[in-house]
């Protein structure tokens, strides 16, 4: 019997791994010392752990250990990437791209820039969500100083074509940045095949803590000057102020040794289960949309568009299942998807939206039950629907 409840929520956080657990106990009671003590054995041994996770991190990335400036997160580094580049570079340009379905994370940062004077562009994304590398090599310009293009997006999975737009980005002589929060542990990447200047991660994506991540920032063709946004000590060879959350660290550290080890068994397990989840759920109920590349996204990621039941109603009747109507981040705001709209979804499939998000501790018989649930929560919701009624039961969405 499947213990409930469920959850079916891992682009918004995942459960921190044991293993992980268990790197970072000794980091609260014998080895809490200041990796920047460096006057006895206390502050030693915390550097050496967190030069330890360093060297974890750069390994599974393809990148230097001396490349990754530890964060508070995701956020964190995109802002010191965003910020601190166009500020290192203003007196080279004053022309950043960007996308439409980038995280708020990105978004914000960049308008803050626009507010303030930068000139910006925001590319349009296909219905698959994903952005044509023609047109980043289109909207380049001789003022241009960064492109920033998620690796994988957080709410439907796609991946964009990365590599192809680090090669025009490096020819153009352009830096680029990539958001990899979701990607980093649950697909291969290589900063150095991809042609990536910067790269965001962040812990709690990949079975590790909450509040730690880090940033990828290229030492070499080119080396990557950036403008710090925190001031006060002069940690992180000055681009980060501020005590390294050790254990945080130590944990991220862990996550993604796992990750290297197990990340190809993992990813096909994942998309085993997302696509059982999938053929059940379209076998069993008529008009169900797929969101999002049907081959280029992320193996753990499945985002359904139901006709005719409204996600926050559908999410109401699976309560004892964690699901999402889209990112964690902007939940609460009641927003419609600023990624489903961009796709071009029409209002109708943007509100009917449901994200699933499996991981690392989810089971076949966890997925087969949200199949059940799914399917009773959808029926009924469907019944009491004037618009399904008037449909005849159901005039037929598109299907993949």
């Amino acid at each position: 019997m499947t213990r409930t409840p469920v959850y079916m929520d891992s682009h918004a956080t995942t459960r921190v791994d044991p293993r992980v657990v268990q790197a970072m106990l000794p980091c609260f009671d014998t080895e809490f010392g200041n990796a920047a003590s460096r006057t006895h054995a206390f502050g030693w041994r915390a550097e050496e752990a967190v030069t330890r996770a360093r060297t974890h991190m750069a390994r599974l990335i393809g990148a230097d250990p001396k490349e990754i400036v530890f964060t508070s997160g995701a956020t964190e580094s995109d802002n010191l990437a965003i910020f601190g580049a166009f500020e290192a570079l203003r007196s080279k340009g004053d022309h950043i791209v960007t996308g439409a379905t980038e995280h708020h994370a990105v978004l914000d940062p960049v308008a803050r820039l626009q507010s303030r004077g930068a000139r910006v562009t925001v590319l349009p994304v296909d219905r698959d969500g994903r952005v044509d590398p023609g047109d980043v090599r289109r909207a380049i310009t001789g003022r241009t100083v960064l492109v920033s293009l998620m690796f994988a997006n957080n709410e439907v999975g796609t991946l964009h074509p990365v590599a192809e737009i680090g090669a025009i980005c490096k020819e153009a002589g352009v830096l680029f940045h990539s958001d990899a929060a979701q990607a980093v542990g649950k697909v291969p990447v290589d900063v150095q095949a991809l042609g990536v200047d910067l790269l965001s991660m962040s812990a709690h994506k990949a079975y590790g803590p909450k509040g730690v991540g880090a940033l990828f920032v290229r030492r070499k063709n080119p080396r990557v000057a950036l403008e710090p946004i925190l001031f006060g000590g002069g940690h992180e060879r000055g681009l980060r102020s501020g005590t390294l959350n050790v254990p945080g660290i130590v944990g991220f550290g862990e996550a993604l040794r796992i990750a290297a080890a197990e990340m190809p068994e993992e990813s096909r397990r994942l998309r085993a289960l997302r696509d059982r989840l999938h053929q059940e759920i379209a076998a069993r109920l008529a008009d169900v949309t797929l969101n999002g590349h049907p081959v280029e996204r992320l193996p753990h990621n499945l985002n359904l568009s139901f006709a005719y039941v409204e996600g926050e109603a559908l999410m109401s009747a699976l309560d004892d299942i964690a699901v999402s109507s889209g990112s964690a981040c902007t939940s609460a705001s009641k927003e419609p998807s600023h990624v489903l709209r961009a796709m071009g979804r029409t209002d109708d499939q943007v509100v009917t939206s449901i994200r699933f998000g499996l991981g690392r501790f989810n089971t076949r018989d966890e997925v087969d039950y949200v199949v059940e649930r799914v399917e009773g929560a959808v029926t009924r919701l469907r019944a009491l629907s004037p618009l399904y009624e008037a449909a005849g039961g159901g005039a037929r969405f598109s299907r993949r």
